[in-house]
């Protein structure tokens, strides 16, 4: 029995090495694409999977292994929690990251209508060529 709980926190700690790891690739991938891509649509694509890769990140971040869920119902009172000695997992990077997810989704959606203005206007999308043009 002793090897399979050592086995399950090996696991354990795999599984949110990756987590974390996915997170951080996510937001270098989207750095790469904002700092060296010339083409608008991919800035904001790029914009976008450092949003996700930070999301995911604050999901990472808040949650704690073993904890229950925190939703209070009959059966799942803070008594009956703190009686058991479970532990709660933290409902507020959760909400934040809710919430940033609209927020972000919002600012794409007005960053992509920005560029189709923009294409629309010089004919282009590409950064150089946008500069060197006069409004």
């Amino acid at each position: 029995m002793h090897s399979f709980n050592q086995m399950f926190i090996q696991y354990q700690d795999i599984v949110t090495t990756g987590i974390y790891g996915s997170a951080i690739g996510l937001i270098l991938i989207g750095l790469y694409a904002v700092l060296l891509k010339k083409n608008l649509t991919k800035i904001v694509i790029g914009l976008s999977i450092v949003d996700a890769g930070i999301h995911l990140l604050f999901v990472a971040i808040g949650y704690v292994t073993g904890g229950t869920s925190p939703i209070f119902s009959p059966g799942n009172t803070p008594e009956d929690i703190l009686k058991n000695g479970d532990v709660m997992v933290d409902p507020v990077p959760q909400a934040l990251v809710l919430t940033a997810i609209v927020i972000g989704f919002a600012v794409t959606a007005v960053a992509l209508s920005l560029v189709i203005r923009i294409y629309r206007h010089h004919n282009t999308a590409n950064i150089d060529q946008i500069k060197s043009l006069k409004w």
